[in-house]
């Protein structure tokens, strides 16, 4: 532990050297599992916590600038390679840099974690508590990916970089790869950089705006950047600051122009998650908040922290399959659990009538799956508690359908309780959609276009001419076989939502690794292990809700089926 603390000193005199300043906090270690963390020191009047200027940023634009790497980037982007984008660029120059002997960023990347909790990292026994997931089909895709991307260009292309760095001895794994592709995902911020910053040939009168540095420091030099918006979703990250004034000549509003970029922020990548963000993160165009021209800031939203206070941002509203995918953890009841029913495009070829049902898709332009978020319980025939944010829920379902054009068919009596998107359910009246309902449709849009053909009906017109020829019963049908489908993928392998309440219970206290043991004998379980159950269950507990909601639909509807009827 000792040698650590000593990296984190070392690490802290970088940042300082580099220009950052730790205004109102500390970078501290938290536990094992979290590693460092961002924890309050003293009260700060503005609410800057800590500055960190975007020269120091690690961004797709340096990588294009570097000396080692730029040539060999920039010819893979004029040479159009399909694999060459912003995230391969990150990951190769954390590949090389982890490698180079005498790295510039040796200081940083000593602090950053070596090994990660995503289910890319899980040994074979740990991943197999995923099957019947998507995270477990999902992780063998990436990990495919990843190795054909590794074998096919990284390998080579990295050997190459170190030998004109004058290093032929080191070697490259696909373990540095891997390593670099999850600092990326689990670190990365999206930043709002200011035009000027990225172009800065805009703002050449002046002269110093950006100062020159060491290899160890940022460089002037920026390249072009696609816009990206991905990464950790932080609820807040604008461009402080007004118009830009040159000499009294208007260049360019820093709110306006921005472009949106994908990079690594030392010292702010360090931050934690909290559902409830105790503070975030803004960019200081030109030095009218913190000082600094061009800089990233960590600000409070409270009015005062005790000392020692561990300081979190929110990385969005996600739920644990994204929590775990990225970044390698879980919360319990997660409020923003979501779960993902999808119908399979492979299987529409199987069913009757593919062809016209597929033209009918297409014009549609249906969705093939949905995420149906917990908070949509909430609105449904079931709800488990009263949401204290129901007139600012944006998950509640939109019912957009064009109900009836001929006044046969009647608005369902269970409307407002259906929680099920509408996009997703007009998908499924169409799949399901018998030999008569699809004639139907034909001659409801002949209708309405003409026989002629002059025009083409619009998405909105097909979706209610479908609507009208089929209801609900049979795309609620569907949704109920595909929930019950996807029950059993998750309970083939692992039982019941109760059986893993039961291990949860059995196994109160996680360790950092497998094996780890108690009292010389009993094992407990892995983090790994923890976050898997964890997460299946919650997939468990939403099917069950979600097809209790469709099969209580799909009663009502056919109820009122048989009242029109009758």
């Amino acid at each position: 532990m000792e040698e650590a603390y000593e990296r984190l000193d070392r690490f802290l005199q970088w940042l300082q050297v580099n220009g950052a300043e730790l205004r109102a906090c500390n970078i501290k270690y938290c536990d094992s599992n979290k590693g460092c963390g961002l924890y309050s020191s003293n009260d700060a009047s503005d609410g800057v916590l800590l500055v960190v200027p975007l020269n120091l940023a690690i961004t797709p634009m340096r990588v294009l600038q570097d000396p080692l790497l730029g040539s060999e980037c920039r010819a893979m982007f004029t040479e159009g390679e399909g694999e060459v984008d912003d995230r391969f660029l990150m990951n190769l120059f954390l590949t090389v840099e982890r490698l180079r002997k005498n790295s510039s960023w040796k200081l940083y990347l000593d602090m950053l974690p070596t090994t990660f909790g995503n289910p890319l990292w899980f040994t074979d026994d740990e991943l197999l508590e995923l099957r019947g997931t998507t995270l477990y089909r999902a992780t063998e895709l990436q990990k495919k990916s990843l190795l054909s991307l590794y074998h096919g260009k990284v390998k080579d292309l990295v050997k190459k970089l170190l030998i004109l760095d004058g290093d032929s001895e080191s070697e490259v794994s696909f373990d540095d790869f891997l390593w670099a592709n999850s600092v990326f995902w689990t670190r990365a911020l999206n930043i709002p950089l200011p035009h000027s910053f990225v172009f800065p040939q805009i703002n050449e009168v002046q002269d110093n705006s950006l100062p020159m540095g060491k290899s160890s420091e940022p460089s002037t030099g920026h390249g072009c950047s696609k816009d990206m918006i991905n990464g950790k979703d932080v609820q807040k990250s604008e461009v402080k600051g007004n118009d830009i004034e040159v000499n009294g000549a208007e260049l360019m509003s820093v709110q306006k122009d921005t472009v949106w970029v994908e990079g690594l922020v030392p010292g702010i990548d360090f931050c934690n998650h909290e559902l409830k963000a105790s503070a975030t993160w803004e960019v200081d165009g030109t030095g009218s908040v913190t000082g600094v021209p061009f800089s990233m800031y960590f600000l409070s939203v409270q009015s005062s922290f005790p000392i020692e206070k561990e300081i979190c941002i929110s990385y969005g509203n996600k739920g644990n399959e994204e929590l775990l995918y990225l970044y390698g953890f879980v919360i319990e009841n997660n409020p923003d659990d979501y779960l993902m029913v999808h119908y399979p495009v492979e299987a529409i070829e199987s069913i009757p009538f593919s062809d016209s049902k597929s033209q009918l898709l297409e014009a549609q332009k249906a969705e093939m799956r949905c995420f149906l978020p917990k908070s949509l319980l909430d609105h449904g025939f079931f709800p488990a508690g009263s949401s204290k944010d129901k007139g600012k829920d944006t998950c509640k379902v939109d019912q957009t359908c064009n109900y009836s054009w001929s006044g046969q068919r009647k608005t369902p009596s269970y409307v407002n309780k259906l929680v099920f998107p509408e996009d997703f359910l007009t998908t499924l009246r169409t799949i399901a959609m018998r030999e008569d309902e699809l004639f139907k449709v034909s001659s409801l849009l002949e209708e309405l276009v003409g026989t002629g053909g002059e025009r083409q009906p619009s998405d909105a017109e097909v979706r209610a001419a479908v609507w009208e020829a089929c209801g609900d019963s049979g795309a609620l049908q569907l949704l109920v076989d595909l929930l019950h489908v996807k029950m059993t993928d998750l309970e083939e392998y692992s039982g019941t939502e109760v059986c893993d309440t039961e291990l949860l219970e059995q196994e109160a206290h996680i360790t950092g690794s497998p094996g780890d043991t108690v009292n010389g004998s009993c094992k407990k379980m892995s983090r790994n292990k923890w976050c898997s159950i964890v997460y299946r269950r919650g997939q468990k507990q939403l099917t069950r809700l979600f097809l209790k909601e469709a099969e209580h639909a799909l009663q009502l509807s056919l109820s009122d089926d048989s009242t029109t009827q009758s």
